[in-house]
């Protein structure tokens, strides 16, 4: 008991433990209710559209959408949060005015290119993906939610880096409300596939246009206004900046194929109902998942700024000790999921759905270790080593 006592002290003194706990605990609010809510409009949508419908809307076109865009960004959230953190921890204001200037310029233009792709893109996919050539206005209507979150990865950065995670917290909240109800508006009006679609990119479009706006004004607030006429030519490392982007859209590519790009193989080589189950299993995960994502970012921004002024030790007993919050919760978690999923899936769900469990237990696996470890490929962006992760994912 005393030796617990003193642990729990110990975590407690901890300034950059606190400082991450304070802003997860922002998120992991948020995600809270967010995570309910998506539970909730999961039952809906497969109640209202069938596992096949599910599986076209959240498995083909959201994910083809999403991953277009994965494809040709480069993740600027996580260049914002090195490059703006560091300009930040020395005084550098201008430095960090042009730092975000230039990548919001290039997260812009990326986005444009993202969903000219998308068009070209929409024919072959509703035919080969979407098993139905019919389908492809669906797919180029749930595309412009490219364009509204052109500078969303920027903006996040943003925020992240100058720790306003409480706002973050607060339009997820409100992203995940507006998608909830249209969707239980579509079921009880019994509507279909773009009333659905309609939902997610009405939630999607309110985060994006938030987030910049808040972002805009909160580097209003520590940079003076103005920040945005810095000069690019302030970025004499340029080629680091470009070079560390580049890693990052390289490890998002890696990724991409040999996991997050898995629904859509499914949707080419099998069928939709097989897509829905997948997806099912997906979402049920997250539940396991929820306390552990909100400390990703937190414990990011810290890291980032800890080893730019060499803290060495404050930071390895920090991944110490988010790595037992995490193992704390993910065990018992999944182990409950993987004991009961067999029966709560077709109570919840509906018979039809039974199949998603094998899924979710061979999932949770490996989303288990990575839930628990989740701080390896930050501490990685935070050294200066984006392309090792990078290499070892291309070799696993």
């Amino acid at each position: 008991m005393n030796n617990l006592r003193r642990t729990l002290s110990d975590y407690w003194r901890d300034t950059l433990l606190r400082r991450v706990l304070r802003n997860s605990g922002y998120l992991f609010s948020s995600n809270t209710v967010s995570a309910a809510l998506s539970f909730a409009q999961g039952i809906f949508a497969v109640r209202l559209l069938g596992i096949e419908g599910f599986g076209l809307v959240s498995g083909t076109i959201i994910v083809f959408a999403s991953n277009v865009n994965r494809l040709l960004s480069f993740r600027m959230s996580e260049v914002v949060v090195k490059y703006l953190g560091e300009a930040l921890g020395r005084d550098q204001k201008r430095r960090a005015g042009a730092v975000v200037k230039g990548v919001a310029l290039a997260d812009a233009l990326t986005s444009l290119v993202a969903y000219a792709v998308l068009l070209a893109l929409t024919p072959w996919a509703a035919r080969t993906l979407g098993k139905d050539a019919a389908t492809a206005p669906l797919f180029a209507f749930y595309g412009l939610v490219l364009l509204a979150n052109m500078l969303y990865e920027t903006s996040t950065g943003v925020l992240q880096a100058t720790n306003h995670f409480d706002r973050i917290a607060v339009i997820n909240l409100i992203q995940s409300i507006i998608t909830a109800g249209v969707i239980f508006a579509a079921y009880l009006m019994h509507g279909g596939m773009w009333d659905v679609l309609a939902a997610y990119l009405m939630g999607k479009t309110f985060a994006g246009l938030t987030i910049t706006l808040t972002a805009f004004l909160a580097l209003n607030r520590r940079l003076g206004r103005g920040w945005w006429r810095a000069p690019l030519r302030l970025l004499d490392d340029w080629r680091a900046i470009a070079t560390f982007a580049v890693s990052t859209n390289l490890n998002g590519t890696v990724n991409l194929l040999a996991r997050d790009n898995v629904p859509l193989y499914l949707a080419g080589l099998r069928s939709q109902a097989e897509v829905g189950y997948f997806k099912l299993a997906l979402s049920i995960i997250n539940l396991v998942k929820l306390p552990i994502e909100p400390f990703i970012w937190p414990t990011y921004a810290e890291i980032a700024q800890a080893i730019a002024l060499h803290r060495w030790e404050a930071t390895r007993r920090l991944l110490r000790r988010v790595s037992t919050i995490a193992a704390a919760w993910t065990l018992p978690a999944g182990g409950g999921l993987v004991l009961l999923g067999w029966w709560l899936i077709p109570l919840v769900y509906g018979a039809e759905s039974a199949p998603a469990y094998p899924a979710l237990a061979i999932l949770l696996i490996g989303f288990g270790f990575a839930s628990i470890l989740h701080w390896n490929r930050p501490l990685l962006l935070a050294l200066g080593k984006p392309a090792y992760p990078l290499t070892v994912a291309a070799l696993v």
